[in-house]
């Protein structure tokens, strides 16, 4: 073999190092420590004579050579992922692995009970949950279904909206705040962090609640603080509804609803398990909802 030839493994490294700018970003997306990725760069480039990347405070700055290496790991990492996707689209087995993203308050408040089904009626296949509220990569294979809230999905996947969440006002059933007679203005909230990932929730706070007394970036944190009593919170009717501590105020808000999506990428949509999983959801979910 060629002293010179270059590896998958090589071409992994220095895409990842071009991409995340230093070796420790690199290393933790390609799953090895930093001292691996700092001798496998040292190995290509003493095997090409060739210096790949400029070694600045700020990080690693590939050069040239390392900018046209890179750009060929990145052609051929995507001619691999389509061929994957190919190769996976032409799998007609009831059996084998389901990889699904989701949000934690979806996976608690409607799915488990979905995926729970589902099993029990194609035991052959095995779900991988990740749960996540980032869209993983379909493309690349980082997830085989996304399961999302979303009023704009993504172009580039084949999407099923199967339903529309709506949204409610919701306070301690037990509590002691008279947020049924006193305007909205007057409540204790709780909110978003400061960093919101609802921009229109967000504009609707910022329109009707006053007085934030607690903040927390999770939806399932904001529903157990509504649970103690420290204010009145926006929570999706299917997490509210079914929480016997907690009771609805007025009717759900129009202006927040949501659709609810089945996101695969084009190339997959005909898999057998793929299929039968997302007609399964599909229906339970909207007897659900």
């Amino acid at each position: 073999m060629d002293e010179q030839s270059l590896h998958w493994d090589d071409l992994q490294t220095v895409l990842a190092i071009a991409q995340a700018g230093s070796l420790s970003a690199a290393a933790r997306r390609l799953s090895v420590s930093h001292a691996t990725v700092f001798r496998r760069l040292a190995k290509i480039e003493q095997r090409l004579e060739v210096v790949l990347f400029e070694r600045l405070r700020t990080g690693y700055c590939p050069t040239p050579a390392g900018e046209d290496l890179a750009r060929t790991a990145a052609r051929i990492a995507q001619e691999v992922d389509a061929a994957t996707r190919r190769v996976v689209g032409r799998d007609q087995r009831l059996s084998g692995v389901i990889r699904v993203t989701t949000t934690d308050t979806l996976l608690h408040g409607l799915l488990s009970a979905v995926f729970a089904d589902f099993q029990r009626q194609y035991p052959d296949v095995v779900l991988e949950i990740v749960v996540s509220n980032q869209l993983h990569d379909l493309a690349a294979r980082d997830a085989d279904v996304a399961i999302r809230p979303s009023n704009t999905p993504p172009d580039t996947l084949i999407g099923r909206r199967v339903a529309t969440l709506c949204q409610a006002i919701y306070v301690a059933a037990q509590g002691s705040m008279a947020a049924d007679t006193a305007p909205a203005t007057d409540w204790a909230w709780v909110d978003q962090g400061l960093r919101p990932d609802d921009a229109q929730l967000a504009a609707w706070m910022k329109h009707h609640a006053d007085q934030v007394r607690y903040r927390c970036d999770s939806l399932l944190g904001r529903r157990d603080a509504v649970h103690q009593g420290l204010g009145a919170a926006i929570l999706p009717c299917y997490l509210g509804e079914a929480d016997p501590g907690l009771t609805r105020l007025g009717k759900s808000l129009d202006e927040l609803s949501v659709d609810l999506w089945l996101l695969v990428h084009q190339d997959l949509r005909r898999v057998a398990r793929i299929r039968a999983f997302l007609d399964f959801v599909t229906d339970a979910l909207r007897r659900l909802l």
